[in-house]
């Protein structure tokens, strides 16, 4: 502890980073400002909207429900370690060919829900995928772009034996 500081220690994107932070800040907060890992959003503050989904130790969850220190010792991902090789995941090439973006705020929740979802299976059906993206909202566009790149990701990672990262 560093004076009214935690010290922290995680892991981001494959990437490791020791931190002192106040015991009240957020995980959207330490991502964005702290780590300067701006992909991750906050729509709502409040855990309703998904914008600031990221993954903790393999699971999702709201980085803006999240305290900093709860994470010490975590392995996190956020939507920018989709593509490291600067090459688009599975997921993110499927959104784009798919049109399942349109203003683009919420689309780094849906990318990790759906994420999340290809993770634990590359079979879903329509309804899985519809539940999955439910904790997740966007305001544009209809969500039928979206379900359908989810699947067309899955149809692309089975045709590749599970081969490209999603």
């Amino acid at each position: 502890m560093t004076g009214d500081k935690i010290d922290i220690s995680v892991t981001v994107n494959g990437r490791r980073y020791r931190r002192a932070v106040e015991p009240r800040r957020l995980l959207a907060d330490f991502l964005r400002y702290d780590l300067r890992l701006t992909g991750t959003h906050v729509g709502c503050a409040h855990g309703v909207c998904g914008a600031c989904t990221v993954s903790i130790d393999g699971r999702t969850a709201r980085s803006c429900l999240t305290f900093a220190v709860q994470v010490d010792g975590a392995a996190l991902e956020t939507v920018e370690g989709l593509a490291p090789d600067e090459e688009l995941s599975a997921i993110q090439a499927a959104f784009h060919r798919n049109h399942a973006l349109q203003c683009g705020f919420c689309t780094p929740g849906f990318l990790m829900a759906a994420r999340q979802l290809l993770a634990e299976t590359l079979t879903p059906t329509e309804e899985e995928v519809r539940t999955a993206l439910s904790g997740n909202l966007c305001r544009c566009t209809g969500y039928v772009n979206i379900v359908r790149a989810v699947m067309s990701a899955a149809e692309e990672l089975r045709a590749e034996g599970e081969a490209r990262h999603v």
